[in-house]
């Protein structure tokens, strides 16, 4: 949610390190506003610090429409300069709120991610003193806070001015300033939102996130809570809000800019979804050693706390609930404790009971997750252990937690998840299985089992890629259906959860899933002739009692006239006689069934989408990274 970029460079920072081509800052922004598309926007806009004056563009909609208008209006060559993707909050997406904001007289510029939640009182304030204001925006005000500070108490030093404009802000909030009287300098802030250091060879970056700078640089710095940063093309300095030194921690970035190409498929989504077989194996990668025994060392809490752990906690939004809903089953067998699943931005409001031994375990690809991070601050007042599964090194939730369990999913781009979510249960199967390692709750012998079925997964995860062409003319030939149910029971039911969700998000159809149980009580009723119904059918090995019930809700939702369309074990020939399409997935424990039944549903959403004419990276009114409550 927003896409935040910053760049200072010197002279001959014009020239890139391969002595060929060339880059200004604008060259960088634009660059990085492109990376950070994925994160969802509805505005775009530019500044930059030239000949001693900050000249600025900015349009609603996509990219584009602010290259065609950098194309009719050029900007003038410079080294200084900082970039915004919108996600309107305050005020809607018109070329007015686009970011930036200019205050001081068009002297000074500013971007903004996330809530300014006092920006009403501090408006008026300014407005007494004859501040204008001209957009809907609490960027804006912000800004003009900036502008305040700097001709008055900060006597003309851009820092020093977002240090004091820092104190007086609410809410969560990154916002990058540059002045037209300080042409080498960018300053930045953050409070609960994501920021990052880019570090150069005489030039320097900020981004929401590394993709804003990856084709630069794979020098970066995170920064804490509450943290101030400016950066020249030779230095970067942090400090508090009080302007008391503080000090970032450096890391290198482990992917290129060649992993967010697409690589010849025809979306991000595509890819991604063919990338699982990899995100799933590098998840498992080193994580357990030569005897077969977990060896987990980024949970970094004693073993002696993780065995008095009497509840779990699954803290998540969205496709990672789901996620959490699918390692319900898994950590409750293992470890024979009791595991709630909540949805983060319901838990600190309901004042739910956690203790010092209670664990809990919050998921979100990004870190960033507004509702999420909340939560687990939360949580850690209440005194529990909290563990983040997490797909981005560096980022907020993992550092704000006592321990973390990174996913190796690599960046995803897409704003509809399908890598980090396969990814996440692989994470949180190996946290289960780790915790009954400590506990005792199964044998060593059993872990390698289930270890062994896990590395298998990848192979299985491609056997269901290549054989999904009958799914994609399904998917094709469905096109213009308004309405597709999805029916699951046992872990099969956060799988149809999440294939509903992947079909509202991306081809914006009604689509709802349902534990198959329910059925009876209430949900047949919308069953009408020609209802397309995916069913997720548990396997026949094991578990017969659920097959039968599932083959019997398949016969309930057919002889109401719906098409059913199952999702079913290879061999289970008993669903033939009553489904209309059958997609079988290779033979696997049913506990790590949903790595292999959600690829279907993944590739049905994406194709349908596709058929439909819709952008499937980017969805409308959503964005990739919730930094908002």
């Amino acid at each position: 949610m927003c896409g935040i970029v910053g760049y200072v460079g010197t002279a001959r920072a014009l020239e890139a390190a391969d002595g060929n081509s060339s880059h200004s800052a604008l060259d960088v922004v634009i660059e990085g506003l492109r990376r950070l598309e994925y994160r969802g926007y509805d505005s775009a806009g530019v500044a930059v610090v030239a000949d001693g004056a900050i000249e600025s563009r900015k349009k609603a909609g996509k990219l584009k429409n602010l290259e065609h208008e950098l194309a009719e209006r050029p900007l003038p060559e410079s080294v200084t300069g900082i970039g915004h993707t919108r996600w309107a909050t305050h005020g809607g997406p018109t070329d007015a709120n686009a970011h930036p904001h200019l205050a001081d007289g068009g002297r000074l510029a500013v971007i903004h991610n996330g809530i300014i939640e006092n920006y009403a009182t501090l408006k008026a304030e300014l407005a007494a003193k004859g501040v204008p204001f001209l957009s809907e925006t609490d960027t804006e005000v912000a800004a003009a806070l900036i502008g305040d500070y700097y001709r008055g108490e900060a006597d003309g030093d851009i820092t020093r001015a977002m240090q004091l404009a820092c104190q007086r802000l609410e809410g969560a909030f990154t916002l990058l300033a540059v002045h037209a009287e300080q042409p080498g300098v960018v300053v930045a802030a953050r409070r609960n939102s994501p920021l990052v250091v880019g570090l150069g060879d005489g030039e320097n970056f900020l981004g929401s996130d590394v993709s804003g700078f990856i084709d630069y640089t794979r020098r970066a710095v995170e920064l804490g809570q509450d943290q101030i940063v400016t950066i020249t093309p030779e230095s970067f300095v942090v400090t508090d809000f009080f302007g008391a030194p503080a000090a970032g921690k450096e890391f290198e970035v482990s992917w290129d800019a060649a992993s967010a190409e697409k690589g010849g498929f025809s979306s991000f989504m595509e890819k991604e979804i063919n990338d699982q077989p990899a995100a799933v194996h590098d998840t498992l990668l080193g994580r357990s050693d030569e005897s077969g025994k977990l060896v987990l060392d980024e949970l970094r809490i004693d073993p002696e706390e993780l065995k008095k752990v009497n509840k779990i906690i699954v803290l998540a939004c969205g496709t990672a609930a789901y996620a959490g809903l699918v390692a319900k089953y898994a950590i409750e067998k293992w470890c024979r404790i009791p595991t709630e699943v909540e949805l983060a931005h319901e838990f600190r409001y309901r004042e739910p009971i956690v203790d010092a031994n209670t664990l809990v375990v919050s998921i979100s690809q990004s870190g960033e997750t507004m509702d999420t991070l909340m939560a687990v601050r939360y949580a850690r007042e209440q005194g529990a252990k909290t563990v983040s599964i997490c797909n981005t090194n560096g980022s907020t939730i993992p550092r704000e937690s006592d321990a973390v369990l990174y996913t190796h999913a690599g960046p995803e781009i897409a704003v509809a998840s399908t890598k980090a979510f396969l990814a996440q249960i692989t994470a949180a199967y190996l946290l289960g299985l780790y915790l009954a390692q400590l506990r005792g709750n199964i044998f060593s012998g059993q872990i390698r089992d289930v270890l062994a079925d896990l590395n298998k997964i990848p192979e299985k995860i491609q056997t269901v890629l290549d054989g999904a062409g009958p799914l994609r003319e399904l998917a094709r030939s469905m096109k213009d259906e308004k309405s597709v149910l999805f029916l699951g029971r046992h872990v099969g039911y956060p799988v149809a959860l999440e294939g509903a969700l992947k079909l509202k998000e991306i081809a914006y159809i009604h689509a709802e899933g349902f534990a198959a149980g329910e059925l009876k009580h209430g949900p047949i009723a919308l069953i009408d002739e020609g209802q397309p119904v995916f069913v997720v059918v548990p396997s026949p090995r094991g578990r017969d009692s659920l097959h039968a019930k599932v083959v019997s809700n398949i016969q309930e939702v057919r002889a109401r006239g719906a098409r059913t369309l199952v999702i079913a074990e290879e061999g289970d020939e008993a669903v033939r006689a009553y489904a209309e399409h059958v997609f079988y997935v290779p033979e696997t424990p049913t506990l790590l069934m949903p790595l292999l039944t959600t690829v279907p549903l993944q590739i049905f959403a994406a194709e349908l989408a596709s058929a439909k004419g819709y952008d499937v990276d980017q969805p409308r009114n959503l964005a990739k990274s919730v930094t908002v409550e």
